[in-house]
């Protein structure tokens, strides 16, 4: 016969009975144990001493590294491995299956994927006598092609949650050779193609699969995104067409103005860092009535030293730009002034000559000895009593 038992007056009615007691930690239990009365052959061991062997246990093992024994071996371990591998090809690879579907439940893609890949090598494993012969082999080939698509199809998922987005455009396609129909794997490979803005492959994947299921949610969303990203980059591909059509006339016109002038331009294997400035027709670049500016360098080659501007309109003098120029911060000796220093630029031929200041750029460009390299003209700033010996070096240096 049962019976009552009234609580203590001093019971703490804030303790919910219908909960279970929480666990206690795995240093509560030893404490517990080490001062237990009665003590046994494991009390003398310490706490981190009891965890390692219990790390060696499938139950609490969190690492193979850790479950082996200094042989490598793990008898448990080692047994729970075979289990694995007991049963027919169907049955092994559905395990494999069942696992990996238990990781996606809790969104462990990596851990799944590698199931399903152990499912998929077991099917495509081509030996029979190391698993178990099934009682019937019709009803066995029917049950790996239906595993090999769902393996394929799940681990489509794990790769495009991991955004390894080409492989999974190859497990959907592995998949859709053994059964066209599958509309899931449709789904998964439009997804991934559109992930790689391959708008017009995703749209026709996605659209064969909403063939096979009309009214497909799931479907019918992704493909209002991949029409929405194909007009997108439609209208981007227009822009781009455009500007380049534009750059094209661009250079076509420049090309003749340059021409009719009757400036020569040549490139070089090393040619020089110019960030943005280059030869151009301003202020527009289409019209064959706008200015050529050029990027022009100022060298002071006696001194190693240099300027550079940006745009040198061909209508204006070398005079106008020396006037703001000169003199120069550096030339403490007060030798660089417009009335004491000559130009110079490179002749076609490989030598100098000599330019007058009041030319305007045009002048000294369109005499047939000049050239523009590399789109940058180089004028040679010489004082006057320095260029006779700077003009000598030159040419002991090209050996003229």
């Amino acid at each position: 016969m049962s019976r009552i038992e009234e609580l203590p007056d001093d019971f703490d009615e804030r303790i919910n009975l219908n909960e279970p007691p929480s666990a206690p930690s795995l240093e509560e239990l030893y404490s517990e144990h080490v001062n237990a009365p009665v003590q046994n052959h494991i009390s003398d061991k310490s706490f981190e001493e009891i965890v390692q062997e219990m790390s060696k246990t499938p139950l609490f093992m969190n690492s193979l590294d850790e479950a082996t024994d200094e042989d490598g071996q793990n008898i448990m371990v080692e047994a729970i491995k075979a289990l694995q591998y007991e049963g027919t090809k169907s049955e092994i690879a559905q395990g494999f299956k069942d696992r990996g579907n238990e990781m996606v439940a809790e969104k462990q893609w990596s851990d799944a994927r590698e199931f399903y890949t152990k499912g998929l090598a077991v099917l495509v494993d081509k030996t029979e006598d190391k698993w178990d012969k099934p009682a019937d082999m019709d009803v066995e080939i029917k049950q790996r092609t239906a595993l090999e698509e769902q393996l394929y199809t799940n681990r489509a998922l794990c790769n495009l949650e991991l955004k390894n987005y080409r492989s999974t455009t190859l497990d959907c396609a592995a998949a859709l050779r053994i059964n066209p129909s599958n509309v899931k794997a449709h789904y998964r490979s439009a997804s991934a193609l559109l992930a790689l803005d391959k708008v017009l492959e995703a749209l026709d994947v996605g659209s064969r699969g909403l063939k096979i299921d009309p009214d497909n949610t799931a479907l019918k969303k992704l493909l209002e995104q991949i029409r929405t990203r194909a007009k997108a980059k439609e209208e981007q591909d227009r822009c781009r067409q455009a500007e380049l059509r534009r750059r094209q006339q661009e250079k076509g016109t420049l090309e003749a103005a340059l021409k009719a002038r009757k400036i020569q331009v040549r490139g070089s294997t090393q040619p020089p860092n110019l960030e943005d400035a280059e030869i151009r027709l301003s202020p527009d670049p289409l019209s064959p009535t706008s200015l050529l500016e050029f990027p022009v360098m100022l060298l002071y080659p006696m001194n190693n030293q240099s300027d550079f501007i940006k745009a040198w309109a061909e209508k204006d003098t070398i005079s106008q730009h020396l006037s703001y120029i000169l003199p120069l911060p550096w030339d403490g000796k007060n030798e660089y002034r417009q009335d004491t220093v000559d130009c110079y630029m490179d002749t076609i031929n490989g030598g100098l000559v000599k330019i007058g200041k009041k030319l305007t750029l045009l002048e000294a460009l369109s005499n047939g000895k000049t050239e523009v390299v590399d789109g940058l003209v180089r004028i040679y700033v010489v004082p006057t009593s320095m260029a006779a010996q700077w003009i000598g070096e030159v040419k002991r240096k090209k050996g003229k």
